[in-house]
């Protein structure tokens, strides 16, 4: 039988900013490395997360960071990003589902799904009505893991991958609010 594990999700803080920048290079290389080249790869990971941009992010008072740990190691996380929707939708009140990544040992044994229920449950609490995201047009794992969570596609946009521009799905879903 396989022993469960249930990760403990946590805000981070500016005290992170060099754990995000590790966890974030890798898991993101573990995800698109094989489909890209390794140009595009290091292009992009260099300007994501550097440690500038890190600090950046975690200045700024609209982005919120979540960790998710198991047995004090961080193995996945998720940002966060309040702010309007893009042309194509009309969502109330949105806030964005910037990045979630786990890393790959842990795939299929349910941090991903931690990640998103804190996502949703922060989301609600803050008063957001609307959660959306961009994924990678080719990424059908995380794509059919959105459509799980009741994610519907709505639109696309250009995402840039070093010199590679890529299509990503716009796919967004419907909050309650908190005091439902």
């Amino acid at each position: 039988m396989t022993q469960k594990f249930i990760p403990v999700i946590r805000q981070a803080t500016n005290s992170d900013a060099a754990l995000l920048i590790e966890l974030g290079s890798r898991t993101f290389s573990e995800t698109f490395a094989a489909d890209n080249t390794a140009e595009d790869m290091a292009d992009y990971l260099a300007a994501a997360f550097s440690p500038e941009q890190l600090a950046a992010e975690l200045a700024d008072g609209l982005a919120t960071f979540l960790i998710a740990e198991i047995d004090q190691t961080a193995v996945g996380y998720a940002m966060l990003h309040a702010g309007a929707l893009p042309h194509q939708s009309s969502g109330e009140k949105p806030i964005e589902l910037v990045r979630l990544y786990v890393s790959s040992e842990w795939h299929g044994r349910q941090v991903g799904a931690s990640l998103m229920q804190a996502c949703i449950d922060l989301a609600q609490k803050r008063g957001y009505r609307t959660l959306w995201l961009g994924v990678w047009e080719h990424n059908g794992r995380a794509r059919a893991f959105y459509r799980k969570w009741k994610f519907e596609e709505f639109g696309e946009h250009l995402f840039q991958l070093g010199g590679d521009p890529q299509n990503d799905i716009l796919m967004a879903r419907t909050l309650q609010s908190s005091d439902n």
